[in-house]
């Protein structure tokens, strides 16, 4: 279902910049709320980006995945949690869009896409505008959501008014596969030491030699060449490109993507070994769309240009004669210097009217981009009523990536973050070790049922 297209002629209360997760989330917990609301989201509208496909809300450009959803032992299984208690707009259309992945929340990106727009576009004081925005409004409450891709001219605006320079580190994004040209007598269905209920992942193994020629021919392989602008930008570690990967050591690979323990492999079943053994190294593929019809390949972000990436992946065992529905990508990403330029709301120092929302305050991931604007729109709620904002306690996991983005973190080497155990207040330390996450877990949920009581008073 596609979003309204309004003109703008409506009194709003808070205006939104950008529909991606982020976006789409505070405009969910405004309006649900009914503040009136004007969402502003440039694809649709005759721009796009350097990544997105298509003009849906909420689109998903480089994995599926929304990682683990294990809420006693997982911060970001945690943060899904915590999500889900606020009534997430996110969580919501994710578990209507969920494909089998274990014990990962994965989605179809298409039927995820098309819930949160239905969910938005049942909202009667909120609406949507294709339109690209180019510079920040002079007055009246606002949430830039516009991610890590933010059109030239805004960023520009944004680059004036925080008087410095954003941050920035390239990303990069996944092939993905047809599911019904991958050989099935060569790879198998199966779960990392059978964890989850069904075999959620296709395997394909590869023998020491093939391993050793795959890495060579990664390091080999022609990659996609850098702009001026983009010289001497780091990467984000948690979406490294594998041929990056591959340059740090010849067992990198095997003890990251292509990790192969856990994954006794059926085709290699001896009398000895009934249930098979270890490959050298193993590439696994993900359920990418409902239908089951495309697959992605985990961990294989790739800048690699797109014919070398189809000769080099076909050498993969079981992918001989694979076909790409899509072939990797790099992009460049931007944030700002949270610690320094954003108060404890997540407002402008130099222009508090505007708060920033998502991968552009340097938090990283999905859930984490919308988790920020979740509490962007909870904050524009509440400074409207004229209520005191309380932020979620520290010891939850959205009050540690609250905490790590408005001032725990050190402004001079501030980089992006996913939601980690490490943001966290420690537990007692008379926990022991093994049972120290779901310390963390017990308290973080303990502690969000009282502040929840609070905020809905």
């Amino acid at each position: 279902m596609q979003a309204r297209l309004v003109a703008s002629n409506m009194t709003y209360d808070v205006h939104i910049i950008g529909g991606g997760l982020a976006g789409s989330e505070a405009a969910w917990q405004l309006a649900r709320r009914g503040v009136r609301v004007r969402l502003s989201e440039m694809r649709g509208g005759g721009d796009t980006s350097p990544a997105h496909q298509g003009t849906g809300l909420a689109e998903l450009v480089c994995s599926n995945s929304f990682r683990s959803d294990d809420s006693d032992r997982n911060a970001v299984g945690l943060l899904h949690h915590e999500m889900r208690e606020l009534d997430s707009l996110i969580m919501g259309a994710a578990s209507v869009a969920a494909v089998p992945a274990g014990s990962a929340l994965a989605v179809d990106r298409d039927v995820f896409s098309a819930e949160v727009e239905q969910r938005l576009a049942a909202l009667p004081t909120l609406d949507v505008v294709r339109e690209r925005i180019d510079t920040l409004p002079a007055a009246g409450l606002t949430i830039v959501a516009t991610g890590p891709l933010t059109a030239a001219a805004l960023a520009q605006s944004i680059g004036n008014a925080t008087g410095a320079e954003s941050l920035a580190f390239f990303d990069a994004i996944a092939p993905i596969v047809y599911r019904d040209t991958v050989d099935m007598d060569v790879c198998w269905m199966a779960s990392r030491w059978d964890k989850g209920e069904t075999k959620d992942y296709i395997n394909c193994p590869m023998t020491r030699a093939q391993y050793v020629a795959f890495r060579e021919g990664l390091l080999a392989g022609e990659k996609t060449e850098f702009r001026e602008w983009e010289a001497n930008t780091p990467y984000f570690d948690g979406c490294m490109p594998i041929e990056v990967m591959a340059e740090r050591g010849e067992d990198t690979l095997r003890f990251g993507p292509m990790k192969p323990v856990g994954l006794d492999n059926p085709h290699q079943a001896t009398a000895e070994f009934p249930n098979g053994r270890w490959a050298y190294a193993v590439v696994q593929l993900r359920q990418d769309n409902k239908l089951g019809t495309l697959w992605n390949m985990v961990g294989f972000q790739t800048k690699l240009k797109h014919a070398e990436q189809v000769r080099l992946f076909r050498t993969i065992p079981g992918l001989e004669q694979a076909e790409f529905a899509r072939l990797g990508g790099l992009h460049r990403n931007t944030f700002l210097n949270s610690p320094q330029l954003l108060d404890r709301q997540l407002r402008l120092k130099s222009a508090p009217h505007i708060r920033f929302a998502g991968q552009m305050t340097g938090c990283e991931g999905y859930v984490e981009s919308a988790a920020v604007g979740l509490m962007a729109g909870i904050m524009a709620a509440a400074e409207l009523r004229g209520n005191d904002w309380t932020a979620p306690p520290r010891t939850t996991a959205l009050g540690a990536l609250l905490a790590h983005i408005t001032g725990d973190a050190e402004a001079d080497s501030y980089q992006p973050m996913n939601v980690n155990f490490g943001l966290f207040p420690p537990v007692d330390p008379s926990v022991k070790k093994k049972v120290r996450k779901e310390a963390y877990t017990q308290r973080a949920k303990s502690d969000l049922v009282f502040w929840k009581s609070a905020i809905t008073a």
